[in-house]
């Protein structure tokens, strides 16, 4: 899929691209620019605001890029995954769904991503393992960046984006 020509759209989309380092991702979001805006402020919002603390947010997006075979979402993550103090062990587990020797609420947060991929739900037992160690508000964070990186994947996969150092310019 090719990138759409970002001359054509209004400057304020354009400036959006540019503010978020002219990613590909946000590149070939702006094929749908009545939307884009939306979806980068959700997506900011997820990063920025999140009530999870930040490894384990990166932990459950990186699971959910290797569940979805999305390569370019498993590229960055994992980056920011290290740069937050995600361990290696913890990526080795978002890679192969095992929770190995990982602590407790990595090892809940691993597995309950994988069910929600699955299930797109938690139980009633899923959710008091998790309120164990986080408020409801770091519990509905977490469904949601679940959700909303399930969406992004679907978008990378469908338009074949690639990584920065591997795409046409």
């Amino acid at each position: 899929m090719e990138y759409p020509d970002l001359s054509t759209l209004p400057v304020e989309l354009q400036e959006a691209v540019t503010v978020n380092g002219s990613l590909n991702v946000f590149r070939m979001l702006m094929h749908s620019p009545a939307l884009a805006p939306g979806v980068l402020t959700l997506g900011d919002a997820i990063l920025r605001r999140n009530a999870l603390p930040d490894p384990l947010r990166e932990l459950a997006i990186v699971r959910v890029g290797r569940v979805c075979g999305a390569a370019y979402e498993v590229h960055h993550h994992e980056r920011i995954a290290l740069l937050v103090g995600l361990g290696q062990d913890a990526l080795t587990a978002a890679a192969t769904g095992s929770a190995g020797q990982l602590p407790g609420p990595e090892a809940a947060v691993l597995a309950a991503t994988d069910r929600l991929l699955a299930r797109h739900t938690l139980d009633d037992a899923e959710r008091g393992e998790l309120l164990a160690f986080l408020t409801i508000n770091q519990l509905a964070d977490l469904v949601i960046t679940v959700g909303f990186y399930q969406l992004i994947c679907g978008f990378l996969n469908t338009f074949e984006v690639a990584v920065e150092s591997q795409a046409p310019q």
